[in-house]
């Protein structure tokens, strides 16, 4: 069938769906394959709950009038939406970055969306099965759209703009995340490098740029538009820190009037990314007082830098991921908060190849520096390093210690990579 073809249908049935738990009535269902199941193998059972369509790649799992065959169904997917992503002459700002990048989505929509029909990537829906689904869900009305792009291997990023073909992008940061796919700090570079790669392809592509990292700067060279953001120099927007306990609080010194943000958000390490929305929103012509109400507004979720309070305790929970430079940053952080008993409790990071216990060591030469009331390594590489700290195996095993101890007037610091699963070590 010519995507032609496919992409009327689609207009007709525009839900697309890829796991059939999740289906509703009208959704074309699209069979992917995985490392342990084929979807070809669900595409009758879709049809009978109710999908217009199946499509599927498989011929022996053909029902007459309802599948459509295909090639290869991810492919058939990804090309469906870059035809959709073909209708739009909107912008679309591609987020990507080694930490921050859901935050600083999240925020980014917030901030447009107070004043436009703005589309985004639901949740960390940001692979090669997340995008495509992404965009195949905005819809003719759209004004902007944000597509949030993860990667752990050169050449994904470059794949992602093939079909997202961004107009605006942004790089959060590049740091220690995923070496053991990327090789190094500067396969990093390269990886998320590719999104600006594309824009600089364009004629009129736009780079949001966070000016204090330095090596942002050769990275973002010949792009036709340059927004540079950051704390000092003459940037487009300028911000500091005005206090961090218990959030942080930015002000904006320069290029807008949104003045002092009082966020929601826990830790200085989120001010490049309330800059971010800011920068963004100011681009936009989002006014001064939309962009600073909806930062304001916004409520992280997901274990991604909460502050959670529980009896007389509170709790730091930046759980959803970890890596060495995300560790260090909210450690850093931790330490600096003004109170008298702090407990470290941190996951192993994942990912990290043949750096890791290497990694794990530095982090638990950083614990050492300050002073806790507890600390408590769980998993991973810290199995493998020596420390004088307590140790546990996985998170149930912390989570038993925990229940234990009957802490109060206590403040934690819970973080780990997503396989760690430390969240919940503090759930009832």
């Amino acid at each position: 069938m010519q995507m032609e073809q496919l992409y009327k249908i689609y207009t007709q049935y525009p839900s697309v769906q890829t796991d059939t738990r999740k289906l509703k009535q009208g959704d074309i269902y699209f069979a992917l394959k995985g490392g342990n199941f084929n979807g070809n193998t669900f595409a009758k059972q879709a049809i009978e709950a109710g999908a217009a369509y199946a499509v599927i790649d498989e011929k022996e799992f053909e029902v007459p009038g309802k599948t459509i065959l295909t090639d290869d169904v991810l492919t058939a997917l990804q090309q469906l939406a870059k035809y959709h992503r073909e209708q739009f002459t909107i912008p679309f700002i591609a987020i990507t970055g080694s930490n921050g990048k859901t935050t600083t989505k999240e925020l980014i929509h917030a901030v447009l969306a107070s004043s436009y029909i703005t589309y985004t990537t639901e949740g960390n829906l940001n692979n090669h099965i997340g995008i495509p689904l992404t965009i195949l869900k905005i819809k003719t009305d759209a004004e902007f759209a944000v597509i949030e792009m993860g990667a752990n291997h050169i050449g994904e990023i470059a794949g992602y703009c093939k079909y997202a073909l961004p107009t605006h992008g942004l790089i959060t940061n590049c740091g220690k995340a995923h070496l053991e796919g990327f090789g190094s700090i500067e396969g990093v570079r390269k990886g998320k490098g590719e999104l600006f790669d594309h824009l600089r392809t364009l004629a009129d592509g736009t780079a949001f740029v966070m000016w204090d990292y330095d090596y942002l700067q050769p990275m973002s060279k010949g792009i036709s538009n340059i927004i540079k953001y950051g704390t000092t120099g003459d940037l487009t927007i300028t911000g500091k820190v005005k206090q961090s306990e218990p959030y942080l609080e930015v002000e904006i010194i320069k290029g807008s009037g949104a003045g002092i943000i009082k966020t929601q958000l826990v830790g200085e390490y989120n001010l490049p990314n309330v800059l971010a929305a800011v920068t963004v929103g100011k681009y936009c012509k989002v006014p001064d007082e939309k962009i600073k109400s909806s930062i304001e507004n916004y409520t992280p979720s997901n274990s991604r830098s909460q502050l959670v309070t529980k009896g007389t305790n509170k709790i730091i929970l930046d759980a959803y991921n970890a890596n060495p430079s995300s560790m260090k940053l909210a450690i850093e952080n931790f330490a600096k908060l003004n109170a008298d008993n702090k407990v470290l409790m941190l996951g192993g990071m994942a990912e990290l190849g043949t750096e890791s216990l290497e990694e794990h060591k530095v982090i638990v030469e950083l614990i050492r520096q300050n002073k806790w009331k507890q600390v408590v390594l769980v998993g991973g590489d810290f199995l493998k390093v020596k420390h004088p700290f307590l140790s546990f195996e996985n998170g149930s095993q912390a989570k038993d210690w925990w229940q234990q101890q009957h802490f109060e007037n206590t403040h934690f610091l819970i973080k780990g990579s997503r396989s760690m699963q430390m969240e919940k070590v503090v759930e009832n």
